[in-house]
This record gives structure tokens, C-alpha cells and sequence, in this order.
């Protein structure tokens, strides 16, 4: 007896191969498709960190110490001239030349200067008087006196040191000069002469105020000139 199949079994045999060939065919496209999909990610991250390394090498910055600017030069202070305060009592006289090469005449005498141990009582020293004290035989006999008197130091002659000293004191009730000193000088032997010769003037005529007899203050200028 001939066994017949039917032809729904062989239809059924068919399916199930060609399902079974369809799920091999697509395990291997799966495969496939990872495997590209993974190789291409390798490539990427490897550029990326390539471009990331070369990135990072081109921004290399070298950093330099700051040198700090030389300090700035400092001026000297100004030199500023002392000032001078005359007061009214200042008789205004011209230069007086002291000449080395020049004769001195015979010195008027001195009145003496008192050193005794006797003290004298303190007065007020009027800056300002109405009458000024004035030396006797008035402003030309002084700066005759002063011609004739002063004597230039041979130092300062020879490094040719000249100026103006400007001499201040005190003339008492009596007349006699006291608190003799330099206000402003040229140079210490010039200042010296100009204070010694004032100290060895005769007695002046004092300053007045409301008609009595007052001390007070003068200031008197020396010129010391050498002669061309």
C-alpha cells in the first residue's frame, strides 16, 4: 500500500524551513550591523581624543615673570631762600665796598663794650619805635666807620668769597649795642667780621617812643665786595 502526504504537511514542512532560514539571515544582518556600528564608534572616540590631545597642545601658553619697572627718580626737594623779616626800624643803606687792596684810616674809637658781672634789668625790645636809633653823625659817618674798619679775611679773599651779611642787635637806652648777631651770612670769617665790627661801634643815639628812651631793635646789612 503507497503512503501518500498531504499537501498542507508539506506546506507546513516548508514554513517551518524558510522561518528557520529567515531567523539565520536575520542573526547575521543583526551581527553584522553591531560589528559596523561598534568598529565605528572605536573611529570616533579615537578622533575625538586625538583632536582633544592636539587641541590641547596648541593651547600650551608659557608664562613669562612680570619684571617690575625701574623706580622712578626722584627730584630734589627744592632749595628755598630763608626769608628775611626787616623791621621798620632797618635803615636802608647803599652797598659798602671793602676793598683789599684798599688803606685803611685810623679807626674812630670804639666805646667800650660792657663785660662787667653787673646784670642789666631786662626791658621790653621794641621792634618798632617812633624815633630810630641812629649812629652818631647819621648814616654816612656809619658807612664811613664801616670803610674804615672792617677788614676782609685773607681766606676768603683768595677764594673770592663775597655777599651781603645781614647783621641784627640791640641798642639800649644808653646807646650801647647788645645781642649782636647774624641773621643771614655769606660765609663763616665774613660773618664774624661784620659781627666783631659792630660790636666795636660807638654808642648810637637809643630809639624813642612817646618820648622816652627805649631799647630797641636793628638790623643793619655789610656788604663785602672784593675790587676787580
Amino acid at each position: 500500500m503507497e503512503v501518500k502526504k498531504s499537501a498542507s504537511a508539506s506546506l507546513e514542512n516548508k514554513s517551518s524551513d524558510f522561518l528557520l532560514m529567515g531567523l539565520v539571515v536575520a542573526l547575521g544582518f543583526l551581527f553584522i550591523f553591531f560589528e559596523w556600528t561598534t568598529t565605528d564608534v572605536k573611529k570616533i572616540e579615537t578622533q575625538d581624543a586625538q583632536a582633544i590631545f592636539e587641541e590641547e597642545e596648541m593651547m600650551e601658553v608659557t608664562v613669562q615673570k612680570d619684571v617690575p619697572p625701574p623706580p622712578a627718580a626722584v627730584a630734589p626737594p627744592p632749595v628755598v631762600a630763608p626769608e628775611i623779616k626787616v623791621v621798620e626800624n632797618t635803615v636802608e643803606t647803599k652797598d659798602i665796598e671793602i676793598k683789599s687792596s684798599e688803606e685803611t684810616g685810623e679807626a674812630v674809637e670804639a666805646a667800650p663794650i660792657d663785660n662787667g658781672p653787673e646784670e642789666v634789668e631786662e626791658e621790653e625790645i621794641f621792634m618798632r619805635v617812633e624815633k630810630a636809633p641812629a649812629f652818631p653823625g647819621g648814616q654816612k659817618a656809619m658807612m664811613e666807620y664801616l670803610m674804615k674798619n672792617i677788614k676782609y679775611p685773607a681766606a676768603c679773599q683768595e677764594a673770592g668769597i663775597q655777599g651781603r651779611v645781614i647783621v641784627s642787635f640791640v641798642v639800649n637806652k644808653d646807646g650801647t649795642i647788645q645781642n649782636v648777631e647774624v641773621i643771614r651770612g655769606v660765609h663763616e670769617k665774613l660773618d664774624a667780621e661784620a659781627v666783631r665790627v659792630v660790636k666795636s661801634m660807638p654808642a648810637w643815639s637809643p630809639g624813642e617812643q612817646q618820648g622816652r628812651k627805649v631799647r630797641s631793635k636793628f638790623q643793619l646789612p655789610v656788604f663785602f665786595r672784593l675790587a676787580s
